[in-house]
């Protein structure tokens, strides 16, 4: 048997761009906004993590200059040796004072963020308790930090309580959970698993990828959206969505900052993020503190998205809620997929989201909001969403015949 007999036997892609479906790669040819040029075509973009419309912001670009110009492009080296700079030093103490905790450390990427922490903090004779719709880095940190993984239901705080209920006094006991978590929007039941851990002397780990810059007062995250700052002893969050750069961070008591910054291979072992990340980073967080209306604006603009999709027909799970996520709910892998080739072709940038990501049968279309959107793209993307969908059968024979290959 051949190492790569696997490569030559996997054909899906094949497939999908012999049926000119295939989702991936569309390449940008301009900055991320809310209008972006794609393949020489105009494309409203609500496929991006861009809440706060920074990411293309000439204050952020500016800073992210200079220190290309005073530091150079990369730092050479991990934060042990030759990769620390005063610039890193200055966000860590900025994100760790904004967000109320003592201490803060960064990481490379987001998904390094959640690898770092908990295979640094977890080991043998613990256990970590995982929301099912926890993000992939979440589970994969777990498998690295060789801990006990067990699952719960999401968000279902009597399927924690069991599952808690299971564990002995002497394991440690980590509840790992996205504030928001990033395909449904949902908002985990923070108050919930704060009582829970309380009660079963587990320890907190909060996941606010998708959550810092979103909500809670300033866009302070999940723990201060439910005043609950004190109580959450780990927070994590990434520099590549509201803060318009590239990178992950931990907050927590000092203690731990320590602890996890000498145990953590992927941290240890990695360069640190290059001057113009840590700038453009910093940049974006003083914006953050000082036009706290961008955080209102995201959330008016996805409920206004969210009423305007409801008022044209297009059933959406969860009407009510606040996030700047929208999922639409599409059916099958293939309903899905040509729903977001027809989309793309009329100028409509989304993300499907597709097995193993969703449920098989359960596929969707993942839409995301940026506070800089406005009303009027709003309704038209609205308009050409629900047009569409409406245009594609529900059966998959049906679609095949439309698709001239039934």
């Amino acid at each position: 048997m051949d190492l790569f007999d696997k490569c030559k036997e996997f054909d899906t892609v094949k497939i999908a761009k012999a049926q000119g479906l295939y989702p991936y790669f569309h390449a940008l040819e301009s900055k991320q906004d809310i209008e972006v040029t794609m393949e020489g075509e105009r494309k409203i973009m609500i496929g991006s993590n861009n809440y706060l419309g920074l990411t293309g912001d000439e204050r952020v670009i500016e800073a992210g200059v200079e220190a290309l110009k005073k530091f150079g492009s990369g730092v050479s080296g991990s934060r042990f040796l030759n990769g620390t700079l005063n610039s890193h030093v200055a966000l860590e103490e900025h994100l760790a004072k904004y967000i109320g905790k003592e201490s803060c450390m960064t990481f490379s990427t987001g998904f390094q963020t959640n690898l770092g922490i908990l295979s640094a903090i977890a080991t043998r004779d613990d256990v970590i308790i995982c929301d099912r719709e926890n993000h992939a880095s979440i589970y994969d940190g777990a498998r690295l930090s060789y801990a006990k993984m067990v699952r719960y239901h999401h968000n279902d705080m009597e399927d924690l309580e069991r599952v808690l209920q299971g564990i002995g006094d002497h394991k440690g006991k980590l509840i790992v959970t996205d504030g928001i978590f990033s395909m449904s929007g949902d908002i985990c039941n923070l108050p919930e698993i704060v009582r829970l851990a309380k009660k079963y002397h587990a320890r907190i780990l909060l996941d606010d990828a998708h959550a810092f810059g979103v909500i809670g007062p300033g866009g302070r995250g999940t723990a201060a959206y439910f005043d609950l700052e004190d109580e959450v002893d780990m927070t994590m969050g990434t520099f590549s969505k509201s803060l318009a750069s590239l990178g992950g961070f931990l907050v927590a008591d000092e203690e731990v900052i320590e602890y996890i910054k000498h145990k953590s291979r992927p941290f240890i072992f990695s360069a640190a993020i290059t001057p113009a990340n840590a700038a453009c980073a910093k940049r974006a967080l003083e914006i953050i503190e000082a036009e706290p209306e961008r955080v209102q604006n995201l959330l008016d603009i996805s409920k206004y998205m969210r009423n305007k999709l409801v008022s044209l027909g297009l059933g959406i799970l969860d009407e009510e809620s606040s996030t700047p996520i929208i999922p639409i709910y599409t059916g099958s892998q293939l309903r899905t997929l040509v729903a977001c080739k027809i989309l793309y072709e009329r100028g409509i940038y989304v993300n499907p989201v597709l097995p193993p990501a969703s449920p098989e049968g359960e596929c969707l279309i993942r839409t995301s909001y940026t506070a800089t959107h406005t009303k009027a793209l709003m309704d038209e993307a609205a308009t050409i969403i629900c047009e569409v969908l409406a245009s594609i059968p529900e059966d998959d024979e049906e679609i095949m015949v439309m698709l001239g290959e039934g």
